[in-house]
C-alpha cells in the first residue's frame, strides 16, 4: 500500500523537531455548485528544524511518531539547510559603550547669528 503525500503551507515552527502544515483542498458544493476551500492541520516531522513558517513543503504519511504526530516532511523549497531556524531567533548583544560612541552631537540645522553675518 501507497503512502500518502500532501502538499501545504507551514503555519507555525515554535515546537522542537515538528511543524504545523496546512493543506487546501478544493471540492464542490453539492448544491451550490461552486468551489469551497477545505483546509486541515497536520503536525508533521522536521527532524533538522530547517522549515518556517509559509515555506511550502510536502509531507508523507508515516508510522505514529506521537500521539498527534503520524506525518514526516519529505521536502521543501531549495534554500533550506539543517538548523536554518536557530540561526535566525538568538539576536546578536550589543554593548552599552558601542552605543554611547556612536552618538554624536545632534545636527539639527540651525545656523547661528556669527554663521549669518559673515554671509551678508
Amino acid at each position: 500500500m501507497s503512502k500518502r503525500v500532501l502538499r501545504g503551507v507551514v503555519v507555525s515552527d515554535a515546537c522542537e523537531k515538528t511543524v504545523i502544515v496546512r493543506v487546501e483542498r478544493r471540492v464542490m458544493h453539492p448544491i451550490y455548485k461552486k468551489f469551497v476551500t477545505h483546509s486541515k492541520k497536520y503536525a508533521a516531522h522536521d527532524e533538522n528544524n530547517s522549515y518556517r513558517s509559509g515555506d511550502v513543503v510536502r509531507i508523507e504519511e508515516s508510522r505514529p511518531i506521537s500521539k498527534r504526530k503520524c506525518w514526516v516532511v519529505i521536502g521543501g523549497p531549495a534554500n533550506v539547510g539543517p538548523g536554518r531556524r536557530s540561526a535566525r531567533s538568538i539576536p546578536e548583544p550589543v554593548s552599552a559603550e558601542a552605543d554611547m560612541t556612536e552618538l554624536g552631537a545632534p545636527d539639527i540645522g540651525i545656523e547661528t547669528a556669527e554663521a549669518t553675518e559673515g554671509a551678508a
